[in-house]
């Protein structure tokens, strides 16, 4: 029998052996932090403490983890319905013309806890409606959704670009960038949240749109995992011909589960166009799309697993920068090789140790 249908309890599952890929990228990462004349000791002290050592660090890394969330929670809600939507960045920069929308137009007559809730509305719509075309497609012509949604990033980030150029801009301004959001348009930073903790913020942005993506990952694990529509997604993701044969309509729960992505992904523009920049700029996204593949993975699906995932890779994000600051050999370029192996062998190869684990564990229960 196939080791990939053993069943294996949760700890080895969702523990152990995502445990045992990042402790290999490490490893591998720190021979090449070795290659270069630097010490991976070093170095992965100054990684934590750049993270994790000082209130604004933490600031950072909570900040990036929360982009991270809203996309992985995209991709993990496209996944458990069979389908690999790879194009959360795109609905992301989509996401974020629907809340810089409802910011411009809103900003100067209400406070920000007016705005918040329909700016989340917005940029759950507009990623949604990015999302919609390449699930019809998929649900209705049979085209694959990896391939309609990798095109889709290309035509929204030309489409937001043609946008910020030469409708949104400020007038007689030069940069791509709509005018920055009154006090009513901004989400308010949780610095109070650090002072509980005797830490100050500092400049990290930091913001409420962290409180949010907690909230939305609750109530994506009651929608997988606690509703009719969450079964027939898992029904159709294990066995479409099963779902088909069962009653489940194809279509309409392709297209609803990549809606529900596409809108998860839009949420993500709340953190960076709301709660830091507090304007729309080019490239704001800034791969957090391509990053929450990763960090679904690594998480196993699972909204727990994905705010853990998304906190690993806020660290690494925020740690590397620290890194390549204070060791000059170490350049950003390197900083993406470790992020690089880290995806690698949390994402790509997850299951590279399974089958020992499945040897492993049957010669331990048969003792």
């Amino acid at each position: 029998m196939s080791t990939a249908s053993v069943p294996l309890p949760n700890w080895i599952n969702y523990g152990l052996i995502p445990l045992l890929n990042l402790t290999v990228a490490f490893l591998i990462s720190g021979f090449v932090v070795w290659l270069i004349g630097e010490s991976p000791l070093d170095a992965l002290s100054l990684l934590i403490q750049g993270a994790l050592g000082n209130g604004e660090g933490i600031g950072f890394t909570l900040y990036y983890a929360t982009s991270f969330i809203f996309t992985g929670l995209s991709v993990a809600v496209a996944i458990h319905a069979g389908l690999f939507n790879i194009g959360s960045e795109g609905q992301a920069y989509l996401g974020g013309l629907g809340c810089a929308l409802v910011a411009l137009a809103l900003d100067r007559y209400v406070p920000w806890y007016v705005t918040m809730p329909i700016a989340v509305v917005g940029a759950g719509l507009f990623g949604a409606a990015w999302a919609f075309i390449p699930a019809f497609l998929q649900a209705k012509r049979g085209s694959h959704i990896v391939i309609t949604t990798i095109m889709f990033n290309y035509i929204g980030a030309a489409l937001m670009v043609y946008l910020l150029v030469h409708v949104l801009i400020v007038p007689g301004k030069m940069a791509p960038e709509t005018r920055t959001f009154l006090e009513g348009g901004q989400l308010p930073k949780l610095g109070w949240v650090m002072q509980l903790f005797g830490a100050k913020l500092g400049a990290a942005p930091f913001n409420v749109s962290f409180i949010i993506a907690l909230v939305v990952s609750y109530l994506v694990w009651l929608l997988v995992w606690r509703t009719k529509l969450g079964f027939e997604m898992r029904t159709l993701g294990v066995s479409p011909t099963a779902a088909t044969y069962a009653g489940i309509p194809y279509a309409r729960t392709v297209i609803i589960a990549m809606l529900l992505s596409g809108a998860l992904a839009g949420m993500m523009a709340l953190n960076p166009v709301m709660g830091s920049s507090a304007r729309l700029q080019v490239e704001f996204v800034g791969g957090a799309g391509f990053v929450g593949i990763a960090v679904s993975l690594m998480g196993r699906n699972h909204p727990l697993g994905i705010i853990m995932a998304a906190i690993l890779f806020g660290i690494l994000y925020q740690g590397g920068d620290w890194v390549s600051f204070e060791m000059p050999n170490i350049t950003r370029e390197m900083i993406l090789v470790i992020q690089g192996l880290v995806i690698l062998f949390a994402g790509a190869l997850e299951y590279m140790f399974r089958p020992a684990m499945v040897r492993l564990y049957q010669q331990l229960k048969r003792a």
